[in-house]
């Protein structure tokens, strides 16, 4: 078992601020390497332990700080994350707050503590109190500051004297499913993120009152609770919203800014059926050939329709030509992902459609050993005047001193997160 060979932290765009390099086993390319990985994944897909050219790369983040240990060997990458916590934590004790500004204005006792903490790769001191008494050194601590009254005041910044010909309020309502199923169909995990925006074209300091199917609503206000009612969770607001009046009444009041904006962000962990359900069975047609029969089956209602359905289908690295047959949509080979596409322009809700392709390879390998059969079916996909949580405006009222009229408008729009269907 190996320790580090080197530390890295990168500022928020995954360029190296500082580091240290405590074996002499890796270049300083490092960096780059660490950067190209971050613009190549978003953040939720990087692995947190991956490998680029046998160096392999352990990170966690603090706030816009990518902190990273790098190891050529074998290291136990448990040690690592515990010790790039803790770092974090000693960090935090010496300098009050852990930023690529406090980290440029303090390199000199960030190196002390590097070499105090870790011995050639291993960690060894990291009780706070007892560095202190030996690294005296005096930190350079960024000063948080206090915003003016009127700010802290205010409930949102909106210039006077905005006038529009037309008064229009534009309200979309976004949801993201991550979900994975099984590959009996069963739901091991699903959870929607929602996200109300707003486009507000209008004139004066208007007042705003959204109401939503909100179960909490409902018993605040005495009223039956309806069954088609949802219950929120993880609730967070622009700041242009009374939060007073929300906490008391259950009321989303508010004066917009001028534009665009993101009035609202909630999460719901709830037990879903799967959108899209996609069944693949596997057969060995030669000992060099193989085929595979696709079903997709839509098991929303039937009046919705999703669009724009791409279905990423895992197969081994080393096919050769692959031969498709479909009535329904594109099929192509991706080896860069090592995958076939499957690309729907519209997907009608409870459908069923069908693929079959086959594939050459060199040997028909053992049935356990296929690296595809592990790596899941991944969708994307949207799905219009939709929601899966069934969240419902139910109305926008919109009122201004100078009482003129004003049109709102609602969509909705259901949309892939992290969408998988394991193969086995």
């Amino acid at each position: 078992m190996s320790g580090i060979s080197s530390i890295y932290f990168l500022d928020k765009k995954a360029k190296p601020i500082i580091f240290r390099n405590y074996r002499g086993e890796v270049g300083q390319d490092i960096g780059a390497n660490i950067q190209r990985k971050v613009l190549e994944l978003e953040e939720t897909n990087m692995k947190p332990v991956f490998t680029v050219n046998n160096v392999h790369y352990t990170w966690i983040k603090h706030r816009n700080i990518y902190i990273v240990a790098v190891s050529r060997r074998n290291p136990n990458v448990t040690m690592i994350f515990c010790f790039l916590h803790k770092l974090v934590e000693i960090l935090i004790a010496y300098f009050g707050r852990l930023e690529d500004e406090s980290i440029r204005d303090n390199f000199c006792l960030i190196y002390e503590l590097l070499d105090e903490v870790v011995d050639h790769g291993y960690p060894q001191t990291t009780d706070t109190k007892l560095l202190k008494e030996y690294i005296k050194t005096e930190s350079n601590k960024i000063k948080a500051l206090k915003p003016p009254t009127e700010v802290m005041n205010s409930q949102v910044s909106r210039a006077p004297g905005i006038k529009y010909k037309i008064n229009q309020a534009f309200l979309d309502v976004v949801e993201k499913v991550n979900s994975l199923i099984s590959h009996k169909g069963e739901m091991l995990r699903s959870e929607v993120i929602g996200q109300i925006n707003m486009k507000a074209l209008l004139s004066g300091m208007p007042v705003l009152k959204l109401g939503l199917n909100d179960k909490i609503f409902y018993q605040v206000s005495g009223r039956t609770t309806s069954s088609k009612t949802i219950e929120m969770d993880d609730l967070k607001f622009h700041n242009c919203v009374d939060m007073n009046k929300f906490e008391n009444e259950r009321i989303i009041e508010f004066t917009p800014p001028d534009g665009s904006f993101v009035l609202m962000n909630y999460r719901l962990n709830i037990q879903l059926k799967p959108l899209i359900w996609v069944e693949v069975n596997i057969n060995k047609v030669t000992n060099t050939r193989i085929e595979y029969k696709v079903k997709a089956k839509s098991n929303y209602k039937q009046k919705s329709t999703a669009k724009n359905v791409s279905i990423y289908i895992p197969v081994p690295n080393d096919i050769n030509n692959p031969l498709f047959k479909t009535q329904n949509g594109n099929v192509s080979y991706l080896p860069s992902k090592e995958a076939i596409q499957w690309s729907l322009k519209s997907l009608p809700g409870q459908t069923e459609i069908f693929l079959r392709f086959q594939f050459n390879v060199p040997t028909i390998r053992a049935e356990n050993s296929d690296n595809s059969l592990k790596k899941p079916i991944e969708l994307s996909f949207e799905i219009p005047s939709f929601t899966v949580s069934g969240i419902n405006v139910r109305y926008l009222k919109i009122t201004e001193k100078s009482g003129y009229q004003a049109f709102p408008y609602v969509k909705y729009l259901t949309k892939n997160g992290q969408y998988q269907i394991r193969m086995v």
